[in-house]
């Protein structure tokens, strides 16, 4: 194999960081259908794979730190011949965070999902959608982020109809349906790509798009691929799908959904403007900025209108979106250091949230708001493991939401985008009053019919530990944001610097 990296040799086992990110999840796969007959045998195997993907995922960020980017050319076929896994910092982080998401979520499904969800491949099906995450944030070409986005169309659309509710196939129909459409965009666009520079390695298409420098052909092609990353990242105006099916299956597929599926999408967009087209980006960056405002406004009036915790939620993650958008479109360094920052925050925020929406319902087998109350009388730790991840979303201090709507605001306004910062401190005070409806509602209301003991029990440490371990990342990066923001900015500028990234792949 060929390792590449900047400033020197790539370090003599190096190259195990760029692919046990994929190879780990596989085996898991493998192993929880094979070996895992018995449920705490799957259990016991799904989480262990988690837990070696999240290790795997910090020795990828130390190395990435170390050395810089890195890359591989797989089966000694050099770029941009053969299939390549570059990894910079952006990537290396949002493979740490893909780890420690599946091991909150197969640590949750321990007691938050059924037995015939087990039987039929769940926890094989978690692994396969990581891999595919995994995959599409490791990956240096664009078929091969093809590919990987419809491995985790595949497993994400099977665990969503595990069970086979009339409700759970008739969401995973809109689910489907609209991210084969997104797909379909995104080989056509590939295709014609292909056809016009004779390259699909993005490093290389990099290059060559500056020899169609001058023509409409670049931004045709950037239409279909922002066109598509927008629908899977759940982008306005196409991303109905995402609350009409979220809610649906249980929990931590629903908690798996919201970290990482979307953000995916954001990420290629992300990769696509600021290497492939990155001499185009300037020209549709307005537009981003413009989509952003609109997904944060639609996505929040829209869990302001929601009776019922999951579904609220889910038309958060379309208003979350559009923060991560703003900083794609602002495109400065500030900014992509923000959107880093927020990556990380809002995955945790939000997973954290929507595990204590799964306690909430173990304990009054419901999550209608008009049909619970008292939580916080009668649990006060599950009061607790909820208020703090919603008042970091809401964005309010010292939590790590402050701190990265605080940098996106202040990029917003060096750049002078004044419409889209005032849209995203709008978003924040009624994201809070959402928040706070669902406090009132679940938690300080008396509940329904008078007062009620916690007479279901107390939920299981499966369940309570990793809402808690997600809700202690946004005070972590809230009260030690320095570091943190550190490391983004490293990120932002790997990011900004094209021409290092195409070093790596192609050779100086």
């Amino acid at each position: 194999m060929t390792w590449i990296r900047w400033g020197g040799a790539m370090p003599e086992l190096g190259h195990f960081a760029l692919y046990l990110p994929i190879l780990v999840p596989l085996g898991t796969a493998v192993a929880a259908a094979f070996l895992g007959r018995l449920p705490r045998t799957r259990r016991a195997i799904s989480i262990a794979g988690s837990a070696l993907l999240l290790v795997c995922g910090l020795w990828l960020v130390v190395q990435v730190r170390q050395e810089g980017v890195i890359a591989s050319n797989t089966g000694s076929w050099a770029a941009p011949f053969g299939i390549v896994l570059v990894a910079d910092l952006l990537s290396a982080l949002l493979v740490v965070v893909a780890g420690g998401i599946g091991l909150a979520v197969t640590t949750f499904a321990v007691v938050g999902i059924d037995a015939l969800r087990e039987r039929g491949g769940f926890h094989s099906l978690v692994h396969i959608l990581l891999m595919g995450v995994c995959g599409a944030f490791l990956t240096g070409d664009l078929f091969n982020l093809y590919v990987w986005f419809e491995v985790m169309l595949v497993s994400s659309f099977i665990l969503m109809s595990l069970g086979g509710t009339r409700r759970q196939m008739s969401a995973s129909i809109h689910y489907v349906t609209l991210n084969l459409l997104a797909s379909a965009l995104f080989l056509a666009g590939t295709g014609i790509l292909y056809g016009m520079v004779g390259s699909l390695n993005m490093a290389d298409v990099s290059l060559r798009m500056r020899e169609l420098d001058g023509t409409p052909y670049p931004y045709i092609l950037l239409a279909f691929f922002l066109v598509s990353f927008g629908i899977k990242a759940a982008a306005f105006p196409l991303f109905f799908w995402l609350p009409a099916s979220y809610h649906t299956p249980p929990v931590a597929i629903t908690t798996l959904f919201s970290a990482l599926l979307t953000k995916v999408g954001v990420y290629a967009i992300i990769r696509v403007t600021t290497l492939v087209f990155a001499a185009q980006a300037d020209t549709v960056r307005p537009i981003l900025l413009a989509v952003a405002g609109l997904t944060m406004v639609t996505g929040v009036l829209g869990a302001i209108a929601q009776g019922e915790m999951r579904r609220l939620l889910a038309f958060h993650i379309v208003s979350q979106i559009g923060y991560l958008l703003m900083g794609a479109g602002l495109g400065s360094p500030l900014a992509l250091a923000a959107t880093v920052f927020f990556f990380v925050h809002v995955i945790a925020a939000k997973s954290a949230l929507f595990m204590v929406t799964g306690i909430v319902q173990s304990l009054r087998r419901t999550s209608e708001l008009a049909d619970l109350g008292g939580l916080a009388r009668s649990s006060p730790l599950l009061a607790g493991m909820f208020l703090v991840p919603a008042l970091s979303l809401a964005g309010l201090p010292p939590l790590s939401g402050f701190w990265a709507k605080f940098a996106m605001v202040k990029a917003g306004l060096d750049a002078g985008s004044f419409p889209v910062v005032i849209a995203a401190l709008a978003v924040s005070l009624l994201t809070l009053y959402s928040m706070t409806k669902i406090w009132t509602e679940a938690f300080w209301k008396p509940a329904p019919g008078g007062p009620v003991q916690d007479v279901l029990g107390k939920p299981r440490a499966a369940l309570v530990v990793p809402a808690i371990a997600l809700g202690a990342v946004a005070v972590l990066m809230g009260v030690a944001a320095e570091p943190f923001f550190a490391l983004s900015l490293r990120a932002a500028e790997q990011l900004l610097d094209p021409a290092g990234y195409v070093s790596v792949v192609l050779g100086p």
